[in-house]
């Protein structure tokens, strides 16, 4: 298999995360501590292994390269990912590690690790993926899996894309990396630049881009967004769509795998880290890596869009830990300010935001012969583009209501001066307690009068 077919391959050591959760409403007799009545108890993979999986999710065929042992907990994370992604094992001398969260109200109040073991020398299979791969990301947790495969790595690093996540307990980067992504305390660690401001991470960046002779290093800067930085060269800083206010737990991991994936696809490491910053975003508001539906739903098959995109499976988690879902909808066929000014106020009234579109035949049918201007596929990417939107589904029929009997948003936005009692999805939204709103829409601003004045302007040449 050669490098432009073959695999994302995932390198690195796979953890096993377990959440306990319950409610504290009482301290205990014989200490000051909380009493957790515990509710539920979920194990899922950690580490490399959550990384790889979510890379899985964006469509691309992933191999994850790892070391297990014959223990429970590695039991349980074979269980997790053989439906997800190819397993190619190295040889755990001891257990896998196993990292618990006590959590109350969905806060963890402490976390206890146990577990670990050395990996032992790769055998050919993990040579072999390496050698297919198209593109390698490395999660190193400072467990050893990467060193045990340095030799290899350091002799694919000048062939395709390696994307390194390192540790501060792990080695080095090899040379010649594509990207490398420490969050902002692995970056202060690994470097002996001082600050906390954007100039003193760049700075850092640019010192370990050098130093560990990557194409770019990019510093994770949580509800910041991330800061792409290299020698020699102006920063790129990229910000977040939006303020995530989910479980930043695993963030680094689905930013990690989104930069990974989007290399595969042949995106630049602009557009890569861009991509990542509002994947990301979009993964802790969901409920980070403890959200139940993360493992719960099978991975997207190739040139589907990832489960983030997805409308009904976003709807679903939203609705599941309580927030409010808002959709709105409309043809979108010339995006203009109008347009932009609703999505963005409909974006602040609840957790999530989905678009409705018209599909081609159906937005002919409502507008006439000539439309739409913009096919489907080109309106939903640009409507998927907007910091406020959320996820993007479109309709065949000439009204959502269909769709929305399968969504049941809580809330449904339409722009201008409609009575809301009069919109034709008020009756259907209040069969499950939703509710129909209309906002101010911007005087003047129409996808007919920009295609008027477009058409004059022509004629007048």
């Amino acid at each position: 298999m050669n490098s432009s077919s073959g695999p994302l391959v995932v390198v690195g050591d796979l953890l096993l995360d377990e959440d306990v959760e319950g409610d504290a409403t009482r301290l205990a007799p014989d200490a000051p501590v909380p009493v957790i009545d515990v509710a539920t108890r979920r194990a899922r993979p950690g580490g490399a292994g959550l990384a790889a999986a979510l890379a899985a999710r964006h469509g691309v065929e992933v191999v994850l390269v790892t070391a297990l042992g014959r223990d429970e907990a590695s039991d349980t994370a074979r269980h997790a990912l053989r439906d997800r992604l190819t397993l190619v094992e190295i040889p755990l001398e001891g257990t896998l590690p196993v990292k618990t969260r006590l959590m109350a109200g969905g806060r963890p109040l402490v976390r206890m690790d146990r577990g670990g073991g050395t990996p032992g020398a790769p055998g050919a299979p993990a040579l072999a993926a390496l050698a297919s791969a198209r593109a390698i990301l490395v999660a190193d947790y400072g467990r050893g899996t990467a060193d045990a495969l340095r030799t290899a790595l350091a002799s694919a690093a000048p062939r395709v894309p390696l994307v390194w996540d390192p540790h501060p307990r792990g080695g080095p980067p090899v040379p010649g990396a594509r990207l490398v992504t420490p969050n902002a305390a692995e970056a202060a660690a690994l470097s002996s630049v001082a600050g906390t401001s954007l100039r003193a991470h760049a700075g850092r960046g640019a010192d370990l881009a050098e130093r560990w002779g990557a194409g770019s290093v990019c510093v994770t800067l949580g509800e910041r967004g991330a800061l792409l930085a290299r020698p020699g060269a102006a920063p790129v800083l990229v910000p977040p769509p939006y303020r995530a206010t989910g479980d930043p737990c695993g963030a680094g991991d689905c930013f990690a795998a989104t930069v990974a994936a989007a290399l595969v696809g042949g995106a630049l490491p602009e557009e890569a880290v861009t991509r990542a910053v509002a994947e990301a975003a979009a993964f802790v508001n969901a409920g980070g890596a403890g959200d139940p539906g993360l493992w719960e739903t099978a991975p997207a098959r190739e040139n589907e869009a990832p489960p983030t995109r997805d409308a009904f499976e976003l709807a679903r988690r939203v609705h599941a830990r309580g927030g409010t879902v808002v959709a709105t909808g409309g043809c979108f066929d010339l995006l203009h300010a109008g347009h932009v000014g609703l999505l963005e106020n409909a974006g602040r009234i609840g957790d999530c935001l989905i678009v409705c579109v018209n599909s081609d035949a159906s937005l002919t049918r409502l507008k006439g012969p000539g439309r739409p201007l913009n096919p489907l596929a080109d309106r939903m990417r640009v409507l998927g583009a907007l910091g406020s939107v959320d996820a993007v589904v479109a309709f065949e029929e000439d009204t959502p209501v269909r769709l929305l009997e399968t969504l049941r948003p809580d809330v449904w936005v339409k722009g201008g001066d409609y009575a809301a009692d009069d919109l034709p999805e008020a009756e259907v939204l209040r069969t499950w307690g939703g509710q129909a709103v209309v906002l101010p829409y911007l005087d003047g601003r129409s996808t007919t009068s920009l295609a008027h004045r477009a058409a004059r302007a022509a004629a007048d040449r």
